[in-house]
């Protein structure tokens, strides 16, 4: 059953590698437009020479405002919700860099040999951007926009009773085995808990303490981080799903406006995915005992299965201060 959220239309069953993949593309696409752009700045008469082109003082100038305009949309691309828009900026971008080499070609001055291979190098660019911006684009288009950006929602059905789900839920440690992003959590009492989310590369990035809010066992948790420096709330809930084929799992996230959230989106930690990468590990976790990663996984080196019989639920009772 696939998810839904802002960024998924609801026809499509796109997987956790699609998810994963989407994302890596546009940060790579990102970071690749930031390196572009500073050496255009910082050495554009080696950067001409290395394309084969004059490297005169015009040419100097031409690339300087060129990466102006590269540093601009890589930041765009990664600090954005929906990166979208600056990854069309790069496509006109690039088909304006495709128009200066096409020119530069015919000039007796230029290495047609470089300047040839510069202008395949920026068309397979070109296609990449063009690919990640219509995925992007449609996907937006097809869900609307959302009135908070930073605020997401996902749902899927697994079949698995509630009471079961709630449980490993409730022990906010377990999150850690379907959330590639979380390196751990760690209870504190009975209703706070200390947060680690770690970067692609997998160092720890932000850490944050966090409380439960809001409580109905099997039912519904909320929780809340008390860190400006990291605002992050969120909520799980758990209804069973019509004609007995499991349990209706709905996850909420909102990650705020700050600076902790921008700089989680530099590395990697998108918002709207969060949500749906989650919930199908979760699915995967409960009905066939492992979290299958794809090539794209953002782990490195290889990650043993982990069944459900290696979580501990925390025992909750109606009084959430009794947990354990």
């Amino acid at each position: 059953m696939a998810t839904q959220s802002r960024y998924r239309t609801p026809e499509s069953t796109r997987n956790n590698s699609d998810i994963e993949t989407e994302n890596r593309i546009a940060n790579f696409l990102g970071w690749f437009s930031i390196g572009l752009g500073l050496a255009e700045i910082v050495a554009p008469r080696a950067l001409a020479k290395f394309i084969g082109v004059p490297n005169g003082s015009r040419t100097s100038s031409v690339l300087r405002f060129y990466g102006v305009r590269e540093i601009a949309a890589g930041i765009g691309i990664l600090s954005q919700d929906n990166p979208a828009p600056w990854l069309w900026a790069r496509v006109g971008g690039d088909l304006l860099d495709l128009s200066t080499l096409g020119t530069a070609i015919t000039s007796p001055d230029t290495e047609r040999g470089r300047a040839s291979v510069a202008a395949v190098a920026v068309a397979g660019i070109t296609a990449l951007d063009v690919y990640c911006a219509q995925k992007l684009s449609s996907a937006s288009q097809a869900n609307g926009a959302s009135p908070n950006p930073s605020a997401v929602s996902s749902s899927i059905i697994i079949e698995k009773s509630p009471e079961e789900i709630y449980a490993f839920w409730r022990n906010f440690q377990n999150l850690s085995l379907v959330s590639p992003q979380l390196e751990s959590v760690q209870i504190t009492g009975p209703t706070t808990s200390h947060w680690k989310v770690r970067s692609p590369i997998g160092s720890s990035l932000l850490e944050w303490d966090a409380k439960i809010t809001e409580e109905n066992p099997n039912t519904y948790i909320a929780w809340q981080s008390v860190s400006t420096a990291a605002p992050h709330s969120g909520s799980a809930s758990f209804a069973r799903a019509t004609g007995g084929r499991g349990t209706k799992v709905t996850v909420r996230m909102d990650f705020g406006g700050g600076h902790g959230t921008k700089l989680g989106k530099l590395f990697g930690m998108v918002p709207r995915e969060q949500a749906n990468i989650m919930l199908h590990n979760l699915k995967q976790l409960f009905e066939t005992g492992e979290v299958m990663q794809s090539d794209a996984s953002i782990h490195t080196g290889m990650h043993p299965a982990r069944p459900p019989e290696q979580y501990k639920p925390l025992e909750v009772t109606a009084d959430p201060a009794a947990a354990r």
